[in-house]
């Protein structure tokens, strides 16, 4: 099991940069495939960037492919979203979360273990 902790978010104008970290406990982080997620107000929560099943390969929604960036440090326990040019429609509360169920990593239904999100705003 693994406890989920996000933060780093707030509110910046278009084209700016934040950074969201997600703070896990518990000692099988490192073996789980984590992804972000954000979700806007009276929309889905949608797929934002993944890790692979073999904990190396990333993935991108296109909508954020070339400006935002996910990593993960094993050793500190914690998944980070660099995210660069951003945009109004960035503007979303923004989720960590580890998948631990077999499917697909743009599916939220995958993922059993979620934080609480983080509030990113973009101003134009």
């Amino acid at each position: 099991q693994v406890q989920l902790v996000e933060s780093g978010g707030g509110l910046v104008q278009a084209g700016g940069s934040l950074r969201l970290s997600c703070a896990a406990s518990g000692r099988t982080f490192a073996s789980y495939p984590m992804g972000w997620f954000r979700q806007a107000p009276g929309k889905e929560r949608e797929f934002v960037a993944a890790f692979g099943r073999n904990l190396f390969t990333t993935y991108y929604a296109d909508s954020v492919k070339g400006r935002f960036t996910i990593f993960r440090d094993n050793a500190k326990n914690t998944l980070t979203l660099q995210m660069n040019s951003l945009k109004p429609e960035d503007t979303a509360v923004y989720y960590c979360a580890a998948r631990s169920y077999s499917g697909s990593y743009y599916d939220p239904s995958n993922y059993g273990y979620w934080g609480q999100g983080t509030q990113v705003t973009v101003s134009s």
